[in-house]
């Protein structure tokens, strides 16, 4: 892979709202998203509320469950953003079934034996109004790691609001030297990473 070459980015929206309603958690992802954009990333934002995932620990829970055609997108990406807001310290419910239905991948590998999320680049945006974004980051980071995916430098970026506080990162304006820097310094490593990854993979156990 080439410097120049693009490369694809998937971020999966954690709010607990469907897309009727503005998510905070999906503003910051899709930041990071336009971020990426200026090293030549591309990709999409997907809402896990507007889509019918199953709870569980596989690749398919069946009846109708739409977490296979997530995880092809998943699959076919370079770079993974998990953007979740904060719910009483913590990830959100719907980042951590994201993360349960993850686990399969220990059990997955590709043509040449090694686990299947090996190679790709993972990293997290967090929103919430309570403490805990560092907390949040490493739970999602941990958990990511186990299944193999790779997490860069700087790997995070977040805003927090007043504790208690009513306060969104959606209504709160620009915060183009605090969160908009960890975004920007987030998207170059995971870019610069991921690029590394493409072209040189992990050996083969």
């Amino acid at each position: 892979m080439t410097e120049s070459s693009t490369l694809r980015a998937v971020v999966l929206g954690c709010s607990l709202k469907s897309s009727g309603s503005e998510s905070s958690s999906e503003l910051l992802g899709r930041q990071v998203l336009t971020a990426l954009a200026d090293h030549d990333v591309d990709g999409e934002v997907i809402r896990i509320a507007d889509h019918d995932v199953k709870f569980g620990v596989s690749t398919d829970e069946g009846d109708g469950d739409a977490w296979p055609a997530l995880r092809e997108k998943i699959c076919a990406a370079h770079i993974l953003v998990i953007a979740t807001p904060i719910w009483m310290g913590q990830p959100s419910a719907i980042t951590k079934m994201v993360l349960e239905r993850l686990d399969a991948e220990l059990s997955e590998t590709d043509d040449q034996g090694r686990p299947s999320m090996y190679g790709k680049v993972a990293v997290v945006a967090v929103v919430g109004n309570e403490d805990g974004a560092h907390h949040v980051c490493a739970e999602v980071f941990q958990a990511l790691n186990d299944v193999g995916f790779t997490i860069p430098a700087a790997g995070g970026t977040y805003w927090v609001g007043e504790a208690m506080g009513k306060l969104d990162y959606k209504d709160a304006g620009p915060k183009p030297d605090t969160t908009g820097d960890a975004t920007k310094t987030l998207a170059a490593n995971a870019a610069h990473l991921a690029r590394l990854l493409a072209s040189a993979a992990y050996p083969a156990p």
